[in-house]
């Protein structure tokens, strides 16, 4: 059974580095991983110095990278929302008031505004990999907060969008007596005018929302860094997972100080660190810490994230 490892926080913290460096591990025993950036910012090829593109590439033996590209099936989505949206206000149903009976459907049209392509690239990697066979371990480096977190979200609304969207146009068939209506539109996405295009992109968010659920597929850890300002957001997100029914792992604190030695400005710098930690535990009782040290230079090279990986035990 393949094990899926997502990491988020804030902007800057090195998720990318740490997603990296925790797929080194599981490769060295044997297994197969992947690591997937869904970060709109790409930087898995900065961290490593390689060029990953949009199929998996190799970085070391077993150890695999991949980054989605944000405009990846953008087009395709964005005309899926916009006709179900159409289809939908066809058949008289508004799509802004949940008196209709539709659920979080209406959510993904408030104010007229569908998911962004942050949250599309993630969508498309998860939906991508979760039924992989090729991997043993898939971890996902996701985009800052506030992306991921509406990530989280996304596979059921859209799955009751379209189971909506199939009755609404089973409905418009039989009442109007046709084989073309707009939800054609939608139908194209599979190049055909069978229903069950709908049907399976449904069945495969359904899979989506049940695997990130899993406690035995699926962990999510909060990468941050021991600053006061990384507090706040970090804790946020913690407090915000369990929302999701998503699996919260461990706590990452990234670029700690592991020894100050006699320098005095280091040694303050330790001290608000160490401070930082101490309001972590205390927020967040339930969740292990775990500490990444700071390593001098930038972490740009595979030798680099292997001192990296020597510092995680997250799984």
């Amino acid at each position: 059974m393949t094990e899926f490892v997502l990491f988020g926080g804030k902007g800057g913290v090195g998720k990318t580095t740490v997603a990296a460096a925790s797929g080194l591990s599981p490769a060295r025993s044997g297994h197969e991983a992947l690591v997937v950036s869904t970060d709109p910012a790409h930087s898995l090829s900065d961290s490593i110095r390689a060029e990953i593109g949009g199929e998996p590439t190799e970085i070391r033996e077993r150890l695999f990278g991949v980054e989605v590209d944000p405009n990846d099936g953008l087009d395709r989505y964005q005309e899926m929302f916009e006709t179900m949206e159409d289809v939908l206000e066809e058949a008289g149903v508004d799509v802004e008031s949940q008196a209709d009976g539709i659920g979080n459907a209406a959510d993904l049209f408030s104010s007229g505004v569908v998911p962004g392509s942050d949250e599309l690239a993630g969508l498309s990697g998860l939906a991508r990999y979760v039924d992989t066979d090729d991997y043993d371990y898939v971890v996902f480096d996701t985009a800052p907060t506030g992306h991921t977190l509406r990530l989280l979200d996304l596979p059921g609304i859209m799955a009751d969008a379209l189971s909506t969207a199939a009755e609404v146009h089973e409905q418009v068939q039989q009442k109007a007596n046709v084989q073309k209506t707009l939800m054609l539109g939608l139908l194209a996405i599979r190049h055909t005018d069978d229903p069950t295009a709908i049907v399976e992109m449904r069945e495969r968010m359904d899979r989506v929302e049940s695997v990130l659920r899993d406690p035995e597929m699926t962990t999510f850890h909060v990468v941050t860094i021991p600053e006061t300002m990384a507090v706040e957001e970090s804790v946020r997100l913690a407090e915000q997972l369990p929302g999701f029914e998503v699996p919260v792992g461990e706590l990452v604190v990234n670029k700690f100080i592991e020894d100050p030695g006699d320098c005095e400005r280091c040694r303050a710098d330790w001290a608000v660190q160490e401070d930082a930690i101490d309001g972590f535990r205390d927020r967040l009782p339930g969740l292990d810490v775990q500490r990444v040290a700071d390593r001098p230079g930038e972490v740009t090279e595979l030798e680099t994230l292997d001192r990296v990986a020597e510092d995680l035990t997250v799984s």
